[in-house]
């Protein structure tokens, strides 16, 4: 019986493969979709596409061979993929990056614990405020690339009140955290608490956060060059407004809602690569950098509920 409950746990912990009637809801969404970007310039392309085949059932000479258009058709798809796939590699890049920083904060947070010898009875309380600022580092960074300013509310459960009031006042609050946990290492290391190895191991983890952070800084601080971005949407804008010309001849009245479906198309993918090269912001599209700390967070508890080995024994 505790097995079949042990299951029925794990069966409601994850999710469920999506059924049919769930994929076509999923399709359907405009939640974090690009429709509600795209929707307005394609629907323009669709309705001059329809005017242009009314002018054509007048008799109107508006029809233009497709062979001319072969050259930019084929350079327009290659554009677009390079751009949606150096967008995904920015967006992969940042989820790498902060995975390392997950990974690093655990491993810190488990050696301070661990290691940091506990000699008087106010040495706790130093580890527990150590094992914090871990993870007010990962907050401060996701605030940083996010171009916010410091939340109060989301700090104070982790700093003391003099470090709040400093971290507001500096330039680069993720930085100066680091420097406090490099610090409380070099005191622990100074009252031999310590191993000078076990010290020199943690210092570089902590070098290895402040790299995680280097490397988020980079992607946030290159952008798509301005000028790739705009013969991008140059060469669309003439690709969906010279296409009616094209197709008008073979579609007649079709052709608005084939211009529009192609244009929906050909916009949205431009769109996603536009949504996902910045992948620390607030979007639907976004990386989840508030579930990722509340995750730290949850993970440095959980290790500070615990008693490590060598208390037990003493």
């Amino acid at each position: 019986m505790l097995k079949r409950l042990a299951s029925l746990r794990y069966l409601f912990r994850y999710p469920m493969p999506m059924t049919r009637r769930s994929w076509f809801r999923f399709a359907l969404q405009t939640r974090g979709s690009v429709i509600p970007a795209i929707w307005p310039r394609t629907l323009v392309c669709g309705v001059l596409a329809e005017l242009i085949a009314v002018m054509f059932a007048l008799g109107l000479p508006v029809h233009m061979p497709g062979l001319v258009t072969i050259i930019p058709n084929v350079v327009l798809g290659l554009i677009l993929v390079f751009r949606t796939n150096t967008a995904y590699e920015r967006y992969w890049e940042g989820r790498k990056l902060w995975g390392h920083l997950v990974n690093t904060a655990r491993s810190l947070a488990r050696q301070i614990w661990v290691t940091v010898q506990e000699q008087e009875p106010g040495d706790r309380p130093t580890k527990i405020a150590l094992l914090h600022l871990i993870v007010a580092f990962a907050i401060a960074t996701k605030v940083g690339l996010r171009q916010e300013p410091i939340n109060p509310d989301e700090l104070t459960p982790l700093l003391l009140a003099e470090q709040l009031d400093e971290l507001t006042q500096t330039n680069h609050p993720a930085l100066k955290i680091a420097v406090w946990l490099g610090d409380g290492l070099q005191r622990g290391l100074q009252r031999h608490q310590i191993h000078p190895y076990q010290a020199q191991a943690m210092q570089t983890l902590i070098n290895d956060l402040t790299d995680a952070l280097g490397g988020c800084e980079r992607i946030l601080k290159t952008p798509i060059p301005m000028a790739y971005a705009i013969h991008l949407k140059q060469l669309l804008l003439i690709y969906c407004l010279t296409l009616p010309f094209q197709v008008v001849q073979d579609l007649g009245f079709w052709t608005g809602p084939v211009v529009t479906l192609v244009s929906f198309t050909l916009f949205g993918i431009e769109e996603i690569g536009i949504e996902i090269e910045n992948p620390f912001g607030r979007d639907p599209n976004d990386l989840p950098l508030d579930a990722i700390c509340q995750t730290m967070l949850v993970n440095i508890e959980d290790l500070i509920a615990m008693t490590p080995t060598c208390d037990r024994t003493a």
